[in-house]
């Protein structure tokens, strides 16, 4: 079955920025905030490390970075989606700027996907781009502008608010992340309170002074934005 998502939720990933151990204990961090939070969050990993991090977390989704559509059988380096899944996996990203796809690959790379009971998350680099793509009907879309991934630069909120809104337009119950530049758990809060359905991160946690501090304050941050939602307040109340 594929994974629930409860919202709002958060996703970290770590590209290439760090490997072997510090990926693991980082998952492991995440791992320990998202219970002690009580939030779901989507660990986006590295290949060789699915399935040390599936097998040693609780609460952490595992995000496959990208995988390839073909079946078993021949096709020698190619990221098979059953391994994949079989390494614990529950979902894979789609079309990150730094690994782009065709419309026609994004819509085979998300039925490959849905077949397994995999989560499909995919990047886009327009609002114009995020609805082509929802007319396919993928799980997750993350809109994100690729001149800001990495700058320490995130997207206005009058962006995440019509990205938010273009893409319900198509299928209400596509999950919309905000993750582009993002640095702060500030960010995080304000994206979560103008309509997104999760946040996310990855050189604004890795490349921090203190990635587990910059993991848990961002992850605090959607709790905090999920506590205010719940109770029906509005998002300028008590700023943090």
């Amino acid at each position: 079955m594929k994974p629930a998502i409860r919202t709002p939720f958060f996703e970290i990933g770590v590209k290439n920025y760090i490997f072997g151990d510090d990926v693991f204990y980082l998952a492991q961090e995440a791992d320990r905030a998202a219970k002690r939070y009580d939030v779901d969050v989507l660990f986006t990993a590295p290949y060789a490390d699915i399935r040390r991090i599936a097998e040693n977390t609780e609460r952490l989704i595992v995000i496959a970075p990208y995988m390839d559509t073909g079946p078993p059988g021949r096709g020698m380096a190619n990221v098979l989606p059953e391994s994949l899944k079989a390494a614990g996996a529950g979902g894979v990203v789609i079309n990150h700027c730094e690994k782009p796809m065709t419309l026609a690959k994004i819509r085979e790379t998300i039925e490959r996907a849905r077949g397994l009971d995999m989560l499909s998350f995919v990047c886009a680099d327009t609002v114009e781009e995020a609805k082509a793509v929802a007319l396919f009907h993928p799980d997750i879309i993350n809109p994100e502008p690729s001149r800001l991934i990495g700058s320490g630069r995130s997207s206005d909120l009058e962006f995440a608010a019509c990205s938010v809104r273009e893409i319900k337009a198509v299928f209400p119950d596509i999950l919309v992340e905000q993750a582009a530049g993002i640095t702060s758990g500030m960010q995080i809060f304000e994206y979560i309170m103008s309509g997104a359905d999760g946040a996310g991160a990855a050189s604004g946690i890795v490349g921090a002074v203190d990635p587990f501090a910059a993991l848990d304050e961002m992850i605090a941050s959607v709790r905090r934005a999920k506590d205010m939602l719940t109770q029906g307040r509005d998002w300028n109340e008590n700023l943090p």
